[in-house]
């Protein structure tokens, strides 16, 4: 690396400094110090270790779930003939149609229009306080994932949600144009025999016609076969091996990861005491505090511990805005705005001393001379990373599918010149070879370049109270948008997944961050069963599907993993290994996918 570019983070860190003493602004002395970003440091890995044995130990579970058998069928349940509360009423009466408006919102479930009804004709008079529903009583050919489509019209928009054998499974949005479309749940699981499944319009009235049961065929689709190269041409050794081991277990283990939220550790520690094991990977969000980077040294000095001791090392950047009057990471909460930064002069490779000067000359705004300052600190530290010979799952301008952060809150046009200049700032100027980058933008519209990432991810939360299962439709969503050649991976979670239902519903995520916070454990630290059933975690953590530090180790070491079984499961148990099963029976044409919401 030049000299120039090891000066620009040191001057980075000065010129922040020299921005903000103009207002008055106290300014924090990690600012200003040279020595806070080290550029040559000593690699040698600690000697010292401490043995920690875990209050109890647990045995390996198998994957299990009930043998699948794929039958092409396409049975309809009329309404009229299902169970229904009181109340509601039988009609012939084919519905006056509206004039077809124009739909811009693709968050809403596609449906195709089908004939006025079948049958002798539909179920309505449904109440707008959720109180009626009706219950198809069908009959599952075979254990095996399934496509339920229901004939709807409504005149306006109606939430429903959908429960198989008394378990919510999924809520939708009608269409208000008072024709009889279908509208599909795609691939849920049913076992062979009688099974209920229950619609209950939420806020409104609508008119059912009838249920139509088909075998799925998009969860087939999904596959494994991510490309191996990084998206860094000039990608070190660390970084290289490190993606080559991802894309060699992905679709065999979900790997197991944690956010950590201080250096203490304590959340993996209490994952140790409970489960007997610890998470591979450890996240932390790094969060600035206006021009002061001070709060992320330790950060830093904990990922390369946690590097030392065998694991992976995950960072996000909650990135407050650089503002003078407000900086703040939430949108609402600063004045920042990203639109004001965006410029068409190529800067991402220009010196510090060249930006400057454009920002002396007014050919750039404070704005983005501000913003070039943070990149630039922040490069400091991930260039310690670096130096100390850590690869780094690096996943910078998370959930810019929303408003909340300010740099997803203007337009998709400059959130991706943001993603680019990083990008070309990082890899290109600074040379940091050791970052794997993790796209977070969560829908095709924020996608950038696909030669600018190398793992897509989702940040998915759900109420305590729903199952979080595989999340298999946002997992098949997202692999649609990015192609198959990309990791998918569950960068944020409420709950970790099923590994059972992952296998099952052939969605093996790369890997998994649990939050921290109430997430995990309760006001005293003690874990807490609110998200995550103790049982269940365990099995997680103890599954034959999810990789824990101790196994990710021999992996790595070329040792091979062998899956225990219990013979006296009354399931069947397959190894921990998802196959590409393609199944080439026919689509049924009068489906479509409906999009997912995230």
């Amino acid at each position: 690396m030049s000299i120039k570019k090891i000066t620009a983070v040191i001057t980075a860190a000065a010129a922040m400094t020299t921005l903000t003493a103009c207002k008055g602004k106290k300014v924090e002395k990690g600012n200003v110090e040279p020595s806070s970003v080290s550029v040559v440091e000593e690699t040698t890995v600690p000697t010292e270790t401490v043995e920690t044995i875990p209050v109890e130990t647990f045995p390996d579970y198998p994957i299990s779930y009930p043998t699948i058998e794929k039958k092409r069928m396409g049975d309809v349940y009329e309404a009229e003939d299902a169970l229904m509360t009181e109340g509601l009423e039988f009609s012939d009466v084919i519905p006056e149609t509206k004039n077809e408006k124009e739909d811009d919102d693709t968050e809403k479930p596609t449906a195709v229009i089908v004939a006025p009804y079948s049958g002798d004709g539909y179920v309505t008079g449904f109440k707008k306080d959720g109180s009626s529903y009706v219950i198809f009583e069908v009959d599952a050919p075979s254990n095996q994932h399934y496509d339920l489509s229901f004939s709807i019209a409504s005149e306006k928009l109606v939430n429903c949600r959908v429960s198989v054998n008394d378990k919510e499974t999924a809520t939708f949005v009608t269409k208000d144009d008072n024709e009889f479309t279908l509208i599909t749940l795609y691939g849920v699981f049913l076992t062979k025999g009688k099974t209920k499944i229950e619609i209950c319009p939420l806020d409104g009235d609508l008119k059912l016609d009838y249920l139509k049961l088909s075998n799925n065929t998009s969860l087939s689709t999904i596959q494994y076969n991510a490309e191996n190269s990084l998206s860094n041409e000039a990608a070190g050794e660390s970084a290289k091996e490190l993606m080559s081991f991802l894309t060699e277990n992905y679709g065999k283990y979900t790997i197991t990861g944690q956010y950590a939220s201080d250096e203490t550790n304590k959340e993996l520690e209490l994952i140790y005491q409970t489960t007997g094991k610890y998470p591979v990977i450890r996240f932390s969000a790094m969060h600035n505090s206006g021009s002061s980077f001070d709060s992320t040294f330790k950060d830093i000095d904990a990922c390369a511990e946690w590097h030392y001791k065998g694991g992976i090392v995950g960072l996000m950047w909650y990135w407050e805005a650089p503002s003078k009057e407000k900086p703040s990471v939430y949108t609402k909460e600063t004045d920042f705005r990203l639109s004001d930064a965006v410029t068409d002069i190529d800067i991402a490779k220009l010196t510090q001393e060249e930006i400057r000067g454009l920002y002396g000359e007014g050919k750039i705004s404070e704005q983005c001379y501000g913003l070039i300052l943070d990149l630039d600190n922040m490069a400091g530290q991930l260039m310690s990373l670096k130096n100390k010979g850590v690869p780094v799952l690096w996943r910078p301008l998370h959930e810019a599918s929303g408003d909340w952060f300010w740099w997803g809150a203007g337009s998709v046009r400059d959130y991706k010149w943001l993603w680019n200049l990083m990008y070309t700032r990082y890899t290109e100027y600074f040379e940091l070879d050791n970052l794997i980058w993790v796209w977070n933008g969560q829908n095709d519209k924020t996608l950038v370049d696909k030669n600018t990432f190398d793992i897509a991810s989702l940040d998915i939360y759900l109420p305590a109270e729903k199952e979080f299962g595989s999340r298999y439709e946002q997992f098949l969503a997202l692999q649609n948008i990015v192609g198959k050649d990309k990791l998918i991976a569950l960068s944020e979670c409420s709950t970790i997944p099923d590994m059972d239902i992952s296998f099952r519903d052939n969605a093996v995520w790369s890997f998994f961050g649990l939050w921290y916070g109430k997430y995990l454990h309760d006001e005293n630290g003690a874990y807490s069963d609110i998200y995550t059933n103790k049982d269940a975690f365990i099995k997680t953590y103890n599954s034959d599907g999810a990789l824990s530090l101790d196994e990710y180790m021999k992996l790595r070491e070329g040792e091979e993993l062998i899956p225990q079984y219990d013979e006296s499961m009354t399931t069947t148990t397959t190894t921990a290994t998802a196959t590409d099963t393609t199944d080439t029976s026919e689509t049924s044409t009068t489906t479509e996918t409906t999009a997912a919401v995230w």
